[in-house]
């Protein structure tokens, strides 16, 4: 690989972390995506790539049995990679500006029913500390639409039980407040006062500050989305839903309830944290879809 085209795509990666505040599994993405690219480059520098020689190597990577989202997202990463090289003004033009996409895939989100997520609730044990911590997380989920890892960030400053909202920092560090429940604020309340310090067992917690995270693990240190997913599979495994639960099925359900019941999608959108409508518009699908499944069901001519 080019040693120039190498030091390129480490100022690319400083570039999408600090000015353009990408998330870390994103930007190791779009890293490992442009890499693939340089190492197919050789010796070759980035700078003298043309719009032939990138197309070249989308013909390339589409020989290879890769998900079409997985094409998609490589092409996106080369495109950001020369947009970042035509604005740090090392190359006169773009190769990829008349690049095209195949059509990603578009999939229905999959949602929980409301009995389903009642059954997930009810069936946490909640006779230990991380038990309830548990509950806790997965009332929050429910309540707010909040992604695994915005609830994973929340810090005590991000709280404002008084009038039931929480400050989340979103994709791109973009900020915004959603909404908890009368319901979900009385587990987060009962966590913070009485079960968070029986949580780290054996360990002194530091003082509590502004700062400190919310949701801990038993050593005292913040709980990671990964801890997350870890308890929500064996909670499921426990009850044999015939769904692979995830926690972001808790937001689709989220979104999913909302629009059936009649919220204005604008407003969706906003305690989502979708920066386009479009992401949001794919929630009336699933509603649709849903009322045909019960119209098919129940209606003796269907």
């Amino acid at each position: 690989m080019n040693e120039n085209s190498k030091q390129y795509l480490e100022d690319f990666k400083s570039y999408l972390l600090v000015e353009k505040n990408f998330s870390k599994h994103t930007v190791k993405a779009y890293y490992s995506d442009v890499l693939g690219f340089l190492i197919w480059l050789d010796n070759e520098t980035c700078l003298n790539a043309n719009f032939s020689k990138v197309r070249d190597y989308i013909h390339f990577i589409q020989r290879f049995d890769y998900k079409k989202t997985t094409v998609v997202r490589k092409i996106a990463s080369v495109r950001t990679f020369y947009k970042f090289l035509y604005r740090e003004r090392l190359i006169d033009s773009n190769p990829t500006i008349n690049l095209t996409s195949p059509k990603r895939p578009k999939s229905l989100p999959k949602f929980l029913t409301v009995d389903e997520v009642e059954k997930i609730l009810n069936n946490v044990k909640m006779d230990t500390p991380a038990g309830y911590r548990n509950r806790t997380i997965l009332e929050l989920l429910w309540a707010t639409g909040m992604r695994v890892s915005e609830l994973s960030g929340l810090n005590f400053e991000n709280l404002n039980l008084e009038n039931n909202e929480i400050t989340v920092f979103g994709k791109g560090a973009k900020e915004r407040i959603v909404l908890i429940s009368d319901r979900a604020k009385k587990y987060l309340e009962r966590y913070i006062k009485n079960v968070r310090p029986l949580v780290a067992k054996g360990y002194k917690l530091p003082t509590q500050t502004e700062s400190s995270p919310i949701f801990i693990n038993n050593t005292g240190f913040r709980l990671q989305n990964k801890s997350i997913r870890n308890a929500i599979n064996e909670i499921v495994n426990n009850i044999e839903l015939p769904k692979h639960v995830t926690p972001h099925m808790f937001r689709h359900s989220f979104a999913t309830r909302l629009i059936e019941n009649g919220a204005d999608l604008r407003v969706v959108q906003e305690l989502l944290g979708h920066a386009s409508i479009s992401n949001t518009q794919i929630y009336t699908h699933v509603s649709t879809q849903h009322l045909k499944e019960v119209y098919n069901q129940t209606h003796p001519r269907a």
